[in-house]
């Protein structure tokens, strides 16, 4: 596990609820809300305060272990191993479509070139409407 790593060449301490947490990520193959990880560790130690589990999440994202994504009314984290990558959210049924971090590669250079810019387009997440609930409403 590189956060255990990443952690320990930080000189931050790996307490067993800061274990529980990174295990609580790494074991999923699906981005979790906070409240899904504070269900997680709670399950496995009860006596775990969820203001324990947001600092760590804190921790975590500034250690460079995770990504933290706005959305709709609640944040989403996942491994920071899993790369940049960006969400396409329908508004209407909910679907969620992964899409490839270069899809913003010629936004950002032309921001750059015209503007002396650099953007950091770390996890998006944008919202509109699929394809299927497109094709519903007309």
């Amino acid at each position: 596990m590189s956060c255990i790593k990443t952690l320990k060449q930080k000189g931050l301490k790996l307490t067993p609820q800061r274990k529980l947490i990174i295990d609580a990520i790494h074991e999923t193959e699906v981005h979790l809300t906070a409240e899904e990880i504070i269900a997680h560790v709670q399950a496995r130690m009860p006596q775990v305060h969820k203001s324990t589990i947001y600092r760590t999440l804190e921790l975590l994202e500034g250690a460079g272990c995770v990504f933290k994504s706005e959305l709709g009314d609640h944040s989403i984290y996942h491994h920071a191993e899993e790369g940049h990558h960006h969400h396409l959210v329908c508004s209407r049924c909910g679907k969620n479509i992964e899409c490839d971090e270069d899809l913003f590669t010629s936004v950002e250079e032309s921001l750059a070139e015209k503007y002396g810019f650099r953007v950091d387009f770390n996890h998006l997440v944008m919202s509109g409407l699929c394809e299927e609930c497109r094709s519903k409403s007309n």
